[in-house]
């Protein structure tokens, strides 16, 4: 693994999606660590402190506010984390970002729009790829 390559832990209970987000990801040369619910990815990001977490809200055993409210107050503070989700509601999207997310992305979503999301948090320019459009 080279040593500038960045680690996102992908945390979602849609198969499709993770796989999705894993598949471009990796094109575009991060390491992915993958979870289908909150305990694993909890348990994944204490263990391999990623650089960013793809988090979504709504998972089994344990919802992303739950993984972000652990996570932050772990020592040394929470992960960069982008919020994706299908609710509709403004309160959420408050409340994550008072939790500290640094993007909150609504399902459905331009896979071009997560990665330069993803770009802007981490601070790497984008290679090759996608055009700069804000989609």
């Amino acid at each position: 693994m080279p040593p500038h390559q960045r680690t996102i832990l992908i945390v979602d209970d849609d198969h499709e999606i993770l796989e999705s987000m894993r598949t471009i990801l990796e094109n575009k040369g991060f390491r992915i660590l993958a979870a289908r619910d909150g305990n694993a990815g909890l348990m994944i990001a204490e263990r391999e402190n990623p650089d960013l977490i793809v988090l979504d809200m709504m998972m089994p055993k344990k919802s992303g506010f739950l993984v972000l409210e652990k996570l932050k107050s772990r020592p040394g503070g929470l992960i960069p984390t982008i919020m994706i989700t299908g609710n509709e509601g403004s309160r959420h999207r408050a409340y994550a970002e008072m939790l500290g997310v640094r993007d909150y992305i609504r399902k459905p979503f331009a896979m071009e729009k997560l990665v330069r999301s993803i770009e802007r948090v981490l601070g790497v320019k984008g290679r090759e790829g996608f055009p700069d459009d804000e989609g």
